[in-house]
């Protein structure tokens, strides 16, 4: 792939219109299942969150056309509406999966417009899966090129990188030309936006979901000859300048040459993944030692910069606030051992144990550390204090683990609405989906 010919946004648009299925190694496509068999999980599990009953009386007053379906409610609504409920429906729970390289949630903002799109014009399994893949490399190169400064200065990279990311598949579903996809993306950019001070809030799941939206919004208008600057990202007042970032010629010669894909992580607590490290790293201390949780007289949890400005809730008052606080998910891991869904309630957050326990952790800053590194030290009765390293982004399991773990993840969401019988079949289609003539069958099999 060349580097940068014509501009980052003409090169971009470039690979996403000329990448050929068969430029895409088979093990590529794998893991773009798994990642889907998650995505429809944990938007089902995400179904009936006040937020999306909230969203479904908004789109029921505005009425539109019935073209896609709003996953888990057995109604179809507009493209656009659905790419909004069902995006929102995934980043819920804060369950789904996440990316370094894309620093935040990539999935949420390209599955939700490309099965809204997909099931509309009746595509093939093979379709949808090349163009999640292509966006989901987009997503990565326009990450590198943001940079964590992007998301330092308080953009929630998943609302605004999203918007590109959904325009990528969304214009590689509709067969669009370089032309009108450097506009897509020209469109999706300037309706960029999410800020990190709604996290904790109903705002940062709907960044995913209108990330989804907008992105679907720039590809239809893009079809239809609507025009938009050429050089979004890098012109002058374009999107690096505003949003921080500049062309990282690195990343972008990685084009059609790697994928990334492998080094996606699926989520198994049911929080910001910037508790997880000091999640497992306290769980992993507990366990090696044999300590008895009873016997702890403190916590130190250091974290970087990063993670802090994410998780740093240290009051959590509800189930939403209690999954961006170190502090309460350290506190519910070692008391309860459940980091589920079921963890993370206002009941949950406010029991009177947790909130005594949560007094003996103590979360700190360290600046030496990067990204989702963490240290954990346990101070027990004893006078002992055991520590731990841990960084939950370099031990991402090989694809076949993922793919048991997903599968064990999506039958504990699932099978409890779909019936074990019903679930199994999905997952069975899902882990076939290139073989899949027209996504809309495999949305009647859930519905």
């Amino acid at each position: 792939m060349e580097k940068n010919e014509g501009g980052l946004t003409r090169t971009l648009a470039r690979f996403i219109v000329g990448t050929n299925e068969v430029d895409i190694p088979s093990h590529v496509y794998e893991h773009a299942k798994i990642a889907f068999l998650d995505w429809i999980g944990v938007t089902i599990a995400g179904k009936d969150d006040p937020l999306i009953k909230k969203l479904l009386g908004y789109v029921n007053i505005l009425g539109g056309n019935e073209q896609a379906t709003i996953l888990g409610h057995k109604v179809k609504k507009s493209m656009s509406h659905a790419a909004l409920i069902n995006g929102s429906a995934s980043h819920v729970l804060d369950y789904d999966d996440v990316m370094m390289a894309f620093l935040g949630h990539p999935s949420v903002t390209m599955f939700p417009s490309l099965l809204a799109l997909a099931e509309f014009k009746e595509k093939s399994g093979a379709d949808f899966l090349t163009a999640y893949i292509i966006g989901f490399k987009i997503g990565c190169v326009v990450g590198a090129c943001a940079g964590k400064e992007h998301y330092m200065t308080g953009w929630h990279a998943t609302g605004t990188l999203g918007h590109f990311t959904s325009a990528a598949v969304c214009s590689r579903i509709l067969g669009l030309d370089e032309k009108q996809t450097i506009h897509a993306l020209g469109i999706a950019g300037t309706m960029a936006s999410g800020l990190r001070r709604s996290f904790g809030t109903m705002c940062k799941p709907f960044h995913a979901g209108k990330a989804a939206q907008g992105g679907l919004m720039g590809a239809m208008l893009a079809a239809e000859g609507f025009t938009a600057a050429t050089d979004i990202f890098e012109g002058p007042n374009g999107f690096f300048q505003a949003f921080k970032g500049g062309i990282n010629e690195q990343a972008l010669g990685t084009l059609g040459r790697t994928w990334e894909i492998e080094y996606l992580a699926q989520k198994y607590h049911a929080s910001c993944y910037g508790t997880h490290s000091p999640i497992e790293a306290s769980l992993n201390i507990v366990k090696s030692e044999e300590l008895d949780v009873k016997d702890i007289n403190s916590i130190n949890v250091q974290v970087s910069p990063l993670a802090m400005s994410a998780a740093s809730k240290t009051e959590p008052r509800t189930g939403l606030e209690g999954k961006f606080s170190i502090n309460y998910c350290v506190a519910n891991a070692l008391l309860r051992g459940n980091t589920g869904m079921q963890a993370f309630t206002d009941e949950r957050v406010n029991d009177e144990e947790v909130q005594d326990f949560m007094r003996k952790i103590s979360v700190s800053t360290d600046n030496d550390l990067n990204m989702m590194e963490a240290r954990v030290e346990i101070n027990t009765g004893n006078g002992r204090i055991y520590s731990k390293f841990k960084d939950v982004d370099k031990e991402i399991p090989p694809l076949e683990t993922k793919n048991m773990k997903i599968r064990d993840k999506f039958s504990d969401i699932c099978v409890p609405v779909l019936g074990g019988r019903k679930a199994n079949e999905f997952v069975d289609a899902v882990l076939s989906l290139e073989k899949v003539n027209n996504i809309k069958s495999l949305i009647e099999m859930i519905e």
